[in-house]
């Protein structure tokens, strides 16, 4: 059978149309459980495409697990479930026919503490690819000079591709984790608390690579840090106790909120 997202523009470029289309991913309903436990309650959320939308709030209040969930991720935990869906392009992640491995092609993440593998750099970048069965070698290096660039680490990597990536800077190293991510072009891309572990000069550098990326990604951050939501987002979604309490123009969540919740949560009452 084929897949439905077969026929989805995942591995095409953005058309026009998509660039302006708000009900890009959507959630809707969905309820989450590791085994009896419920963590996330009747979630429903709505994330336009080319936007960054943060998911924000105190630890343990389900902003990372349903990051995780949006390319099924939480699926290799044990004993989990979950009712409701989430839909892209208005079909069903959960849909029985979709490849899950497809389905994480087009949905590229990037973890909190950077994980390069102990290749070079040039493999890390086409790892993706070669799981894919791609071997073409100017098909390769085209793919590495431009997911280097995309991330701006071309230029201080460029005559070292074939050295380990292990020898790369904390904050090198998480941008060459965003260039994997997206050397095989997904539509979107999810960002655990990509910067936790940076310094304030990294965590700058990916600050500005996540404003320039959404030019061809649509990006969902979860991150502690209101100032980094506040900076990036366009959209920001406040999470707490599992539930979605607001969500809303970043502008306006941080400046006139409508639940109370959340204005003691961004005026540091709590959490």
């Amino acid at each position: 059978m084929t897949s439905p997202l077969a026929s989805l523009p995942f591995s095409e470029p953005f058309a026009d149309d998509v660039v302006c289309d708000q009900r890009f991913i959507e959630v809707s309903n969905f309820n989450f459980f590791y085994g009896k436990k419920q963590v996330l309650f009747d979630i429903n959320l709505t994330i336009p495409a080319r936007q960054v939308t943060a998911f924000i709030g105190p630890s343990g209040c389900g902003k990372s697990t349903l990051l995780r969930n949006l390319n099924r991720m939480n699926e290799l935990l044990p004993g989990v479930s979950h009712s409701g869906t989430i839909a892209i392009h208005g079909i069903s992640i959960f849909d029985p026919s979709i490849e899950v491995i497809a389905l994480r092609r087009r949905i590229g993440m990037v973890f909190q503490k950077s994980n390069p593998f102990p290749k070079s750099i040039f493999e890390n970048v086409v790892f993706p690819l070669r799981i894919m069965g791609k071997q073409s070698r100017s098909f390769l290096e085209e793919t590495v000079e431009r997911s280097l660039r995309a991330v701006a680490l071309w230029d201080e990597v460029k005559d070292r591709l074939k050295e380990s990536a292990l020898g790369l800077s904390g904050g090198q190293m998480q941008r060459l984790c965003i260039a994997r991510a997206i050397a095989n072009q997904p539509e979107v891309l999810l960002m655990d608390e990509p910067c936790s572990a940076l310094d304030p000069i990294a965590t700058a550098k990916i600050e500005e690579l996540i404003v320039e990326l959404k030019k061809e990604f649509t990006i969902i951050i979860v991150t502690h840090s209101m100032q980094q939501a506040s900076r990036i987002s366009d959209l920001t979604a406040f999470f707490y106790l599992g539930k979605l309490i607001e969500f809303d123009q970043t502008q306006r969540i941080f400046t006139a909120p409508i639940q109370k919740k959340t204005e003691d949560y961004i005026t540091g009452r709590f959490g």
